[in-house]
């Protein structure tokens, strides 16, 4: 209770983080997705790719981007950022490609473009599996934003390192109990909206 501000402060840093970091990784998915719709191949290869990234540890994925970005919030949002693609990019296309093919070949039989039947038709009846891609995307956020704090990134992940540095229970505690505790809060309101979705 006599820390509540240092406790609010990081709890608030860590939400700018995931927020600013669902943003551009939800901008960029969505064009690489409209992209890979054209191809399956190309849509093959983003997935690989970004699977291949994303079995990468954080905490390696940091050290390898700061002697280009620095240490900080740049560094940690660019990870975040491509970490959400492998996540993101799978449910969208997967959503995307679940469509029954019927519908597609009626929808262009009717004189529909590409990018009309993409955002008429598929969009609309695959939004269960894109927002089930975002839900996943912003939980790992949550959980990867708190190792950033070891690259001078903030948040709730200050408080837990800390605390691991000077062997103090109560930082260790609290940070562990909001990290999780924003993680699961935050899962189990997605999970609600995607069940009414």
């Amino acid at each position: 209770m006599n820390h509540s501000d240092k406790l609010g402060k990081a709890l608030l840093e860590h939400i700018e983080l995931v927020v600013f970091t669902l943003i551009i990784s939800i901008f960029i998915a969505s064009i690489l997705t409209i992209l890979a719709m054209y191809s399956k191949v190309f849509s093959k290869i983003l997935i690989y790719m970004f699977s291949v990234i994303y079995s990468i540890p954080s905490l390696a994925l940091f050290a390898m981007l700061i002697p280009v970005t620095g240490l900080g919030k740049v560094t940690a949002i660019t990870v975040l950022v491509i970490y959400n693609q492998y996540l993101l990019l799978r449910n969208f296309i997967a959503g995307l490609n679940e469509v029954e093919p019927g519908i597609i070949e009626a929808a262009t039989g009717m004189g529909m473009s590409n990018m009309q039947v993409l955002f008429k038709i598929r969009l609309p009846l695959s939004k269960k599996a894109l927002f089930t891609g975002v839900r996943l995307a912003v939980v790992s956020t949550i959980g990867i934003a708190t190792i950033a704090a070891s690259i001078n990134a903030g948040g709730l992940g200050s408080i837990l390192f800390d605390g691991l540095r000077n062997m103090d229970v109560y930082k260790i505690v609290w940070g562990s109990i909001l990290s999780a505790g924003l993680a699961i809060s935050v899962n189990s309101i997605l999970r609600k909206i995607e069940q009414i979705i």
